[in-house]
């Protein structure tokens, strides 16, 4: 796994790329969709397009692939790009974390995107759980806890997205949220390579024995939140009524702040530059035109060996964690949660 210039014609010329053990290229930086409101996510999709963006990442869960898919076919029918310049993330919901739900979720999601293939396809979760009666969220007990699927089997469900890549339906495939060990399971049975593993990364949480573990398996790292999910705390509270404790705030830390000025950088160029120099791709969120834009635009400068030291020692370790998933009561107590609890250290070997 490897990042280079972009040596094919780009419509961002500096664009940097991460060759996938798959044989695919992926552009390093995409836009993130989490949390974005239907109304302004074709607005964004569209800036982003205009911006140089073509790697957008979403998932079953966000439902707002139907959004993205009138914006990319909207693009494509109007001859302003081809299929093979985009870069089309989406994810397995891990109500379907079971290898006869695989195929289902996958052809809902190209439905709504209104695409024939995905570049990537992810495992969201390494946890399953059940869906309700509709199967398009999962299913709450009266004390608000999901309905855990103690039995996911990780190799199982992979042979089934293996069986997806045969048919053409996805090109590469990976994981989200994954420790080491469960990635490593995964590797040592994969017939078609576990290319991505897409993760919670930014300079508070920077996982340095995750990344450095994939990256010796050959896989890339994806970091969702790079820039510490500001809107994250809100929509906790307001939709599962939980707060976060200690939520980082990086676009204000002085180390942060003193580094764009001297750059002529914004603090949010500043987080994604560290990022992309730890051979790390990000999918920043945003709807707002001029953040939009600013995002890619971290091609042109570079931290000093000394800088990138001063940001790694903003690492908190575990307890920067953002998205431990606790706001699903009880989602510890299944076999595959994945990170560390309170009276455990370690849990990547």
């Amino acid at each position: 796994m490897l990042f280079y210039w972009g040596t094919k014609p780009a419509p961002h010329p500096d664009m940097e790329y991460v060759q996938l053990a798959s044989g695919h290229q992926m552009p390093a930086v995409g836009l993130g969709t989490w949390q974005a409101r239907a109304e302004e996510m074709e607005r964004a999709v569209l800036d982003a397009l205009e911006a140089g963006y073509r790697h957008f990442d979403t998932a079953f869960n966000y439902g707002n692939e139907k959004d993205i898919g009138r914006v990319l076919k909207d693009w494509l029918d109007q001859g302003r790009g081809k299929r093979e310049d985009l870069f089309v993330v989406s994810k397995l919901p891990m109500f379907g974390n079971k290898p006869e739900l695989v195929e289902p979720y996958l052809r809902k999601s190209l439905q709504r995107l209104q695409l024939e293939y995905l570049d990537l396809y992810l495992v969201h979760h390494p946890f399953g759980v059940q869906a309700d009666a509709s199967g398009e969220v999962l299913l709450l007990s009266e004390d608000g806890c999901p309905t855990l699927d103690p039995a996911t089997d990780h190799v199982a469900i992979w042979k089934e997205m293996e069986r997806m890549v045969d048919l053409g339906l996805v090109r590469s495939l990976g994981v989200s949220n994954f420790n080491v060990a469960q990635v490593r399971r995964l590797v040592k049975a994969a017939r078609v390579p576990v290319s991505v593993n897409q993760v919670e990364l930014h300079a508070s949480l920077q996982q340095a024995g995750l990344v450095e573990a994939c990256r010796d398996l050959g896989v890339a790292i994806t970091a969702y939140s790079p820039l510490g999910s500001p809107g994250a705390q809100s929509h906790f509270i307001n939709k599962y009524n939980y707060s976060a404790d200690n939520f980082p705030d990086l676009l204000g830390h002085p180390v942060v702040r003193e580094l764009s000025i001297k750059y002529h950088k914004t603090p949010g160029q500043l987080l994604l530059r560290f990022m992309l120099q730890l051979k790390v791709a990000v999918i920043p969120k945003s709807a707002n035109p001029t953040r939009i834009r600013e995002n890619i635009n971290v091609f042109d400068f570079e931290l000093s060996p000394e800088e990138v030291q001063s940001m790694r020692a903003l690492d908190r370790g575990e307890s920067g964690r953002i998205f431990n998933f606790f706001f699903w009561k009880g989602i510890n107590k299944h076999p595959e949660y994945p990170f560390p609890l309170p009276d455990q250290t370690d849990i990547t070997q």
